[in-house]
């Protein structure tokens, strides 16, 4: 009997071994699937938005691109082409706290999906005036057409206009005003922008928050800076592809490209600003459809998991109550929504409150709303500022930006990431290295002031017909008795470059009596304005477009670049450590909202509204006005190049020098309270746990203002 128990024992013993290490064996090989699923699960949708990030930042930098083109396509002043762009921020801020606040809720890959389908339908829509509006028409002297009619440029009798041409002309005219009358084009643009608004505000919000719920910990900032890495080639390519775009007529493959008697630096020059926005929203539908497929949930790896259960508990819970979770959270999601209004009031408003009671997130916001302002008009109007400051065109603006600047910015942000990790930087720290950034970009940005062109001569307008230098607002200042004889319009803009280096608004203008050839090739002589510069007995003639800025003019584009790389390099520097001082001056459980609370205030106070006005400033600086076929102002074809820069560059400085101000009083507070906790830990005589805690501490203080307990040194891993 005994020796049959031992057998027993023994047996049971053996037995109860091998199923304890068959389960512990298939505990591990579950474990391994698990975190192998999720880690490839994670890596796919990190793959697909990262390719999302890249489509949304292409079509937006390529809008920026394309602001010159709309507003002469469209014959609109820059005041409406910041609201067009404003529109974009306008669809951002009608969802986004739906989305914000539902969104996790939902099938977050799939909204992140049909968010792409929104934003790619909203590019076409951009483009669809090309193809319901007329060809494009530019003004041109009769002449310089491929036309039978030879008729002077300065017409002295009424009798050299045959009365044929006249009325042909004439009813052509007409016609388009009709067309013209019952139509704003622009407004599918400013629709169009709107849709791509609407459709990328689940991105970020519910792309970020995905990969922070399903990704290893300590993998997490690493693949969100793989994200916006990806997020910032994306403008490269946009500016690139603008570039390209500028180069073709905006009519290609629709007209003869020989009969366009204009060229690239012309200010009547369009682009095929069209083409560029069915490329980005093809785009933008390829990189929606992964997310079709991607699961709602993935399996959670096990740093993440609950501290409090044991590995085989917390797996045996995920594996055996998934379904009845998700049932669950369907409910609680369909109740919650039901229940909306009383959620609003029992954790919303004390949750805002919470917020804005917190003077660091409060200074802090108020500082990057100002920011953004004078960055947002900056950014929106520099290919403009390039075009009328330096004469150049709008491909090359687009090449420059693109290839040099924005490559400088991405370059300042991987460099303040890179700081903070490498010099252990805390709280205090970053707020330093954000002062000095912006402190420094923007002295970096005084000293453009001293780096501008002069204004182009153009007679009547920036000088005299006498040749002396003049700034006249008038378009009566155009008519001259050089030309009085001539039956010229001031509401024409066809300029022609002198022999004597100086423009003329037109060949009326410039008083010739002749021409000879066609289309670019045309030439002008006895020009009785010319001549009046020159010596009176020399016979002057003019050639087809403006003339080319002063000798010093190319250089100081050269010296406006160089500034330029750097200034932008140095205030992207202080994006990184912005963004840390953000998360880590706020509770844990109130991340997500401040977040969106932040988003909300720089789209509304930033976003929309300085575009606009900046517009609205630099539509002050211009000194020719473009005429609408059935009247009314039209964009602006000649500025006046001193008042622009004071403008543009003031405007942006004035900002600037504001948000420093309050990045002084952020650092201000924060050291007050860093000096009241040493003073605490003094006096409690705590100094012993305080170093063998100073890490944290370094992040933390008595008011929960500078929590980590779910973000430890995460971000600084860049």
């Amino acid at each position: 009997m005994e020796s049959s128990s031992k057998e027993n024992t023994h047996f049971f013993s053996t037995n109860t071994i091998l199923l304890v290490d068959r389960f512990s064996f298939k505990s591990e090989s579950s474990a391994s699937k698990e975190k192998t699923s999720s880690s490839g699960g994670v890596k796919i949708f990190l793959g697909a938005l990262s390719f999302v990030y890249f489509a949304k930042a292409l079509s937006g930098s390529y809008l920026k691109s394309t602001i010159t083109q709309i507003e002469r396509r469209f014959d609109i002043p820059s005041s409406f082409v910041g609201v067009i762009d404003g529109s974009f921020e306008i669809g951002n801020l009608l969802i986004i706290i739906l989305v914000s606040y539902f969104g996790a809720k939902l099938h977050r890959p799939r909204i992140i999906g049909a968010g792409c389908l929104i934003m790619s339908a909203g590019t076409f829509l951009i483009a669809m005036p090309q193809f319901l509006m007329g060809r494009y028409r530019y003004e041109r002297y009769p002449s310089t057409i491929n036309s039978t009619v030879n008729i002077s440029p300065c017409l002295q009798e009424k009798s050299q206009h045959p009365i044929s041409a006249l009325d042909k002309v004439q009813a052509q005219i007409n016609a388009g005003c009709e067309k013209e009358a019952g139509s704003s084009m622009w407004i599918y643009v400013f629709l169009g922008n709107l849709m791509r608004g609407i459709g990328e505000t689940p991105i970020q919000p519910l792309g970020i928050t995905y990969i922070d719920d399903y990704a290893i910990e300590e993998n997490a900032a690493l693949y969100i800076g793989c994200v916006q890495t990806v997020a910032i080639i994306g403008p490269i390519f946009g500016f690139l592809l603008g570039s390209l775009c500028a180069k073709l007529y905006v009519d290609i493959g629709f007209v003869d490209l020989d009969t366009i008697t204009i060229t690239q630096k012309d200010a009547q020059w369009v682009g095929a600003w069209w083409l560029g926005y069915l490329i980005a929203g093809s785009i933008s539908i390829v990189a929606g459809i992964p997310f079709w497929f991607l699961p709602k949930y993935l399996p959670k790896p096990e740093t993440r998991k609950d501290s409090s259960t044991t590995s085989e508990n917390s797996k045996f819970i995920t594996e055996d109550n998934k379904e009845t979770q998700i049932s669950c959270q369907h409910q609680v999601k369909i109740s919650e929504m039901a229940k909306g209004k009383s959620l609003l009031s029992l954790d919303f408003l004390p949750s805002l409150k919470n917020l804005f009671g917190n003077p660091v997130y409060y200074l802090y916001l108020c500082a990057s709303i100002i920011q953004f302002n004078s960055l947002i008009g900056m950014v929106t109007y520099k290919p403009k500022y390039i075009e009328q400051q330096y004469g150049q065109s709008s491909s090359k603006t687009n090449f420059v930006i693109g290839m040099i600047n924005v490559p400088a910015v991405a370059f300042g942000i991987f460099s303040g990431g890179l700081i903070m990790k490498k010099f252990r930087i805390n709280v205090l720290g970053a707020a330093k290295l954000c002062l000095g950034s912006s402190f420094f970009g923007y002295l970096l940005l005084l000293s453009l002031f001293a780096m501008g062109c002069e204004n182009s001569e153009v007679a009547g307008l920036t000088v005299s017909y006498r040749g002396n230098k003049q700034t006249v607002d008038d378009e009566q200042g155009l008519f001259s008795d050089c030309n009085s004889e001539c039956l010229c319009s001031k509401n024409d803009w066809d300029p022609i470059c002198g022999q004597n280096g100086v423009t003329y608004v037109s060949a009326c203008f410039a008083g010739c009596q002749a021409s000879n050839g066609t289309g670019k090739n045309t030439v002008f002589f006895n020009c009785t304005c010319v001549r009046k510069l020159e010596s009176p007995s020399r016979n002057s003639s003019a050639i087809m477009g403006p003339c080319q800025k002063g000798k010093e003019c190319p250089k100081m584009f050269l010296y406006f670049l160089a500034i330029s790389v750097i200034a932008s390099y140095t205030l992207s520097v202080g994006g990184t450590p912005g963004y840390m001082l953000l998360l880590r001056c706020i509770k844990p459980h109130l991340k997500s909202f401040a977040l969106g609370i932040y988003t909300l205030a720089i789209r509304v106070l930033a976003g929309i509204p300085a575009p606009v006005y900046f517009g609205v400033a630099i539509d002050t600086t211009c000194l020719k006005w473009g005429i609408k076929r059935c009247g009314g102002r039209g964009a602006c074809k000649l500025y006046d190049s001193s008042a622009l820069r004071y403008v543009y560059l003031g405007l942006t400085l004035v900002l600037g020098t504001v948000s420093v101000f309050f990045s002084v009083a952020v650092l201000f507070v924060l050291r007050k309270r860093s000096s009241l906790k040493e003073e605490a830990f003094s006096a409690n005589g705590e100094r012993g746990i305080c170093g063998t805690n100073s890490r944290k501490d370094n992040f933390s203080n008595s008011d929960n203002l500078l929590q980590t307990t779910y973000w430890p040194e995460k971000e600084t891993r860049l």
